[in-house]
């Protein structure tokens, strides 16, 4: 078998000069709007202020911008808490097949890498392309084995970030294996930081960022890795998965397919994606039936399995917890009419209507669902009506995957949804021109709060 971690090198390093065709720069741009959606809110909110304030001292020169207090400073530091920012509120990215975020470290690595050192639009979306490509193809080599006791976005999201910053950073082929190949051994994010209390999810990709352009930095100042740490017997793969990588399926097609920028998905629900057939499913009943929450007698969702191991969560005290309850969420669809920012607010969280909903909704693994995750995310519904109606419904996809895109239109409109509260209409209506057409780098965004505090 050929080195896999040679293969991803070469390909990466060839985005530095490699056409790029306009489908594949159109989805790139796309991935810049969906980063900034989710980010621009998590800047207002913890964990993502109380570390800018934390770290304002560790801040250092340079020309990246930190987007959670508006300064300028060192690559390392803009990546780290633009990452963070970017995860807070669960509206980021997903690589469907491998359940990668890629968004939030391989952006954050590659923008902050860019300003810093004054490159074009161009170059960030070349970088974000063999970021999310590499990353992506890794994540097929380990998973679903490695979503057992790993959080993906953060593993794998440190080598996304290393190939992304490098690229900015011009490496070449043999500079940017040794980049991967250090960002792999300093890669972490451990599933119970989100299966309990605490603000460490939201650092994953935020760590990935930082200690993937950690590695960038490292490799073009000439430090040199372990070239054979992703499929050695006691490397990456083999320490967080069940084998040491499925390579021949992670590496097919590489360079020949589509990359896969062209087929990520975009959150439609402001929660984990694991509960978002089930939304849909029920989004889909509601308009056929045109119940609300109080004719609804019982709920039973049978998922595949980190819906029910991850998302079966009956009782629910903090914001975190919410996002990734199931029972939660379902309330919060039947009483609010969606799933978005405002569903996770305290008084939210203490709505007695929506905590009436909780108790009626039920998880269960389905087994036929199970056998077909990670490519498929479906939901079977049942719905029990007050007036003794059973209705089924089976969900075979969720809005946003690549079977069911956001449209240009519908990423628009998420982008105004998050943006406008934070920025304002005319800026983030700037803001969302810049990334769709722009050339020149989109560079500081002034916060509404940060100019009421001042």
């Amino acid at each position: 078998m050929d080195n896999p971690l040679i293969r991803l090198a070469g390909y990466a390093a060839g985005w530095r000069a490699a056409p790029l065709p306009g489908l594949v720069e159109h989805h790139a741009r796309r991935a810049l709007v969906d980063w900034f959606a989710a980010m621009l809110p998590g800047c207002l909110q913890p964990p993502a202020t109380l570390l800018a304030a934390a770290l304002a001292g560790e801040r250092g020169s340079g020309g990246a911008f930190c987007y959670v207090d508006g300064e300028a400073g060192g690559i390392r530091h803009a990546a780290l808490l633009n990452a963070v920012a970017s995860h807070v509120v669960e509206f980021d990215d997903i690589h469907r097949d491998s359940g990668l975020h890629p968004g939030g470290p391989t952006i954050a690595a590659a923008l902050a890498a860019a300003q810093a050192r004054g490159a074009s639009m161009e170059t960030l979306l070349r970088a974000v392309v063999a970021g999310y490509e590499v990353g992506g193809r890794i994540g097929l080599a380990i998973q679903p084995s490695h979503y057992r006791n790993w959080h993906i976005t953060g593993t794998v999201g440190t080598i996304c970030a290393a190939v992304s910053a490098s690229v900015v950073l011009g490496l070449d082929a043999t500079r940017m294996a040794h980049a991967i190949a250090t960002a792999a051994t300093m890669a972490g994010g451990l599933q119970q930081a989100f299966r309990g209390e605490g603000m460490s999810k939201p650092m994953h990709p935020g760590h990935a960022a930082e200690a993937g352009a950690l590695a960038a930095l490292a490799a073009s100042g000439g430090v040199t890795g372990a070239l054979d740490v992703l499929h050695g017997p006691v490397g990456f793969a083999a320490a967080t998965s069940e084998d040491a990588g499925k390579w021949d399926r992670a590496l097919a097609g590489l360079g020949e397919a589509v990359p896969l920028i062209t087929g990520i998905t975009f959150k439609n629900h402001g929660c984990c994606g694991h509960i978002f057939a089930a939304l849909d499913g029920l989004d889909a009943l509601r308009a056929q039936h045109g119940f609300g929450a109080d004719d609804v007698a019982a709920i039973h969702v049978g998922g595949y399995g980190p819906t029910k191991d991850i998302c079966d969560r009956p009782e629910v005290s903090t914001e975190q917890q919410a996002r990734f309850s199931l029972q939660y969420c379902v309330g919060a669809l039947m009483v609010l009419g969606g799933v978005r920012v405002a569903a996770f607010t305290p008084e939210r969280l203490a709505d007695p209507r929506i905590r009436a909903v909780m108790p009626r909704v039920t998880v269960s693994l389905d087994p036929e669902l199970a056998s077909a995750y990670p490519a498929r995310r479906a939901a079977r519904l049942r719905v029990t009506l007050a007036d003794g109606r059973v209705l089924d419904h089976f969900q075979p996809t969720r809005k946003g995957d690549p079977d069911a895109p956001l449209t240009d239109a519908d990423l628009a409109a998420k982008f105004r949804e998050l943006a406008v509260p934070v920025v304002g209409a005319p800026p983030a209506e700037a803001l969302l021109e810049a990334l769709t057409k722009g050339t020149a780098l989109p560079g500081r965004v002034a916060l509404l709060a940060r100019a009421r505090a001042a």
